[in-house]
Parts: C-alpha cells; sequence; structure tokens
C-alpha cells in the first residue's frame, strides 16, 4: 500500500505536489513549489544499543544529537547507515520521512515530533524525494498510530 492509499483510507487530507528530487533542507527550499506547511527535516538515529529512532522537527531547528539522546535517556546517538534506512523504512537517503513507517512492519522504530510542529501543517515526503505533502500534525499523530508505531513529543 502506498502512502497515499494509507491516507485515504485513513481519510486524511492532504495537499500533493511533484518537484524535482530533493536531497536536504537547502534543496526544498530552492525546488519545492510554494505548499501550505511547515517544512521538516528528518533525522533517522541509532543508539549504540541499535535502537533506531525517526526524529520530525522543524526544518530551520538546531538540534544537539548528545542532548538529544540524554533528553529521551538513550544512549548516544548517531546517523543510521543508508543500509540500515533502506532496510527497515525501504527509502533512500534524501527521502527521509516519519510515513516510511508503513514499511517499518516490525516495528523497529519509534517516532520522535517536535512539539513545535503541533497544531500545523507540516510538510513531509511521502516515502520519495520528488513529492511533498502537506498534512496536518494531528492527521500525522493519526497515521503513526495507525502502523502502531511508538511516539515521542519533545
Amino acid at each position: 500500500m502506498t502512502v497515499e492509499e494509507k491516507l485515504n483510507n485513513l481519510n486524511i487530507s492532504y495537499d500533493e505536489v511533484d518537484h524535482p528530487a530533493v536531497y536536504t533542507v537547502e534543496e526544498a527550499k530552492e525546488k519545492v513549489p510554494k505548499i501550505e506547511g511547515v517544512g521538516c527535516k528528518n533525522l533517522f538515529l541509532k543508539t549504540h544499543k541499535k535502537e533506531l529512532f525517526l526524529y520530525t522537527l522543524p526544518e530551520d531547528k538546531q538540534i544537539s544529537l548528545k542532548g538529544l539522546s540524554e533528553q529521551l535517556q538513550v544512549t548516544r546517538f548517531h546517523f543510521a547507515s543508508p543500509e540500515t534506512l533502506e532496510e527497515v523504512l525501504g527509502i533512500i537517503p534524501g527521502s527521509v520521512t516519519p510515513l516510511a513507517i508503513i514499511n517499518d512492519t516490525e516495528n523497529k522504530v519509534t517516532v520522535v515530533l517536535d512539539k513545535e510542529l503541533g497544531g500545523k501543517k507540516i510538510l513531509v515526503h511521502p516515502n520519495r524525494n520528488t513529492t511533498t505533502i502537506s498534512i496536518q500534525y494531528e492527521d500525522l499523530i493519526k497515521f503513526i498510530e495507525s502502523e502502531k508505531h511508538r511516539i515521542i513529543e519533545i
């Protein structure tokens, strides 16, 4: 099932725009046509204990991985490898999105959402970096819950 099919099955409304492939927030700012919502960056992280986290936050927010690991009370974070990204979430670098949990059938990933996104429309990829969708934050939570994934809001 595609992300769009799942959103439609859940009666979640969204806007979608196609664009050239983007791999970074900077490229997205240049290449993605204007669409309502807050741009996000998504970090696919792994702890030394091999726990997996996907952190979605506002695109311009700066974070410390050390501070984040302390806040979540887990061992130190590092970025997960492209191989782990493809194996667990079925996507490639540049396409990281909380919607990719649709491919994590073993529920290995904990989704971490930045509270600053609450109550807003957010911009994320639907598992490919040639499309951006605008979705309400609360609808993203509904999507994640439907996939039975753990959510932490910080």
